[in-house]
């Protein structure tokens, strides 16, 4: 009867190392680098590219031109959901800026600037 026991305590300790080995960390979908278009602003469609970094739980980093004309903008504030986020930023003439993005596939967001003007974003290449 020992033996059984010490065979079915090995077997179901086995078991359990194998299934908590194999559990994968949850991904940070939003982290990472991401190309945005926003298309119908008065000034044209404008672009932006930003590489989103976790700091202490949350997600920052700024906004830049690509053509790098234009002075990076820092992004002060993130909001996440589990499929959509938001991207505030600050501008001289309009204040707070968001940028709500939803979550359409692994590789595409889509959403609104202002609640005014279409905007999309493409992950960037590694």
């Amino acid at each position: 009867m020992k033996k059984v026991s010490l065979f079915l305590f090995i077997f179901l300790l086995g078991v359990c190392a194998k299934s908590f080995s194999q559990t994968t960390p949850p991904t940070d979908f939003f982290a990472g680098k991401w190309e945005i278009l926003v298309v119908g602003t008065p000034e044209g469609d404008a672009k932006f590219v930003t590489e989103l970094t976790r700091k202490d739980g949350k997600l920052t980093g700024e906004l830049k031109d690509p053509a790098g004309v234009k002075p990076a903008v820092p992004i002060t504030k993130v909001e996440e959901e589990a499929t959509k986020l938001t991207i505030h930023f600050d501008s001289p003439q309009a204040g707070d800026i968001p940028i709500e993005l939803t979550k359409v596939d692994d590789d595409h967001l889509k959403g609104m600037l202002y609640n005014m003007f279409e905007a999309t974003a493409v992950r960037g290449k590694k």
